[in-house]
């Protein structure tokens, strides 16, 4: 019976799926960290105004092309063909074997950055003019005005943005398995071709990734109410 299987096959593999779900949230949770960054630094690049001549204005649109070609390239390739670019490319060119944790974490991280620079350079542009004029006329620089007036804006603004590229990072973290990654699909397939259960193994395994995403779901609902502060505010009166 397939409910006596799912019994068994949770009973006996319940450690091997406890740290492949282990491995999948810490790939997703640092390449979402790591790529957020990332993201954050090559959109504040992006919307950073260009001078009018001189060397900065050649030295920023050279920036403005790199990071136009990352982003295009990392969005518009499939994460299982960086994967394999990513680790496999270092032993071929340089004679150096990457771990196959390390190189999953780098490419979720670089393929999260390509994402969050779009979503970041929209945060930013979403900011009204004025106060960048604003803070123009009281003297504050570009940086200033960036760190004091428009990124809490922005963070605030991106957070569901970000923690949806979270939930993706989770779930995209089974691509990883063509590079030997021991995250939850990988296990999965290897308790699958132990006992020739599949459906049974890999069922188990879609509840693992419902719980995880779910969860972290309701944590991130939890975060952006509380960021919302009070829906009624009361003036105090003397």
């Amino acid at each position: 019976m397939t409910f006596e299987w799912l019994e068994q096959i949770v009973l006996e593999n319940w450690p091997m799926f406890i740290r492949g779900a282990g491995v999948t949230l810490l790939i997703a949770t640092i390449g979402t960290i790591f790529g957020a960054v990332i993201g954050l630094l090559a959109g504040i690049v992006r919307t950073v105004p260009m001078p009018e001549r001189g060397a900065k204005r050649f030295g920023l649109k050279f920036i403005n092309v790199i990071l136009s070609i990352y982003i295009e390239f990392f969005r518009g390739t499939p994460m299982i063909v960086q994967a394999m670019v990513i680790y496999y490319g270092p032993a071929l060119l340089f004679d150096i074997q990457m771990n196959p944790l390390i190189a999953g974490m780098a490419v979720v991280s670089i393929n999260t950055g390509a994402y969050m620079a779009e979503i970041v350079r929209g945060g930013i542009l979403s900011v009204d003019k004025g106060q960048f004029e604003a803070a123009q006329a009281i003297g504050m620089s570009h940086i200033q005005t960036m760190m004091n007036v428009v990124l809490p804006q922005v963070i605030r603004n991106i957070l569901p943005a970000t923690g949806n590229q979270y939930l993706i990072n989770i779930k995209d973290t089974s691509v990883l398995n063509v590079i030997s990654v021991t995250e939850l699909f990988f296990v999965s397939k290897s308790i699958a071709g132990n006992n020739f259960r599949y459906f049974e193994t890999f069922f188990v395994a879609s509840m693992i990734y419902f719980v995880l995403t779910f969860t972290i779901t309701l944590i991130l609902r939890y975060i952006e109410k509380k960021l919302d502060g009070p829906e009624n505010y009361k003036m105090n009166s003397n």
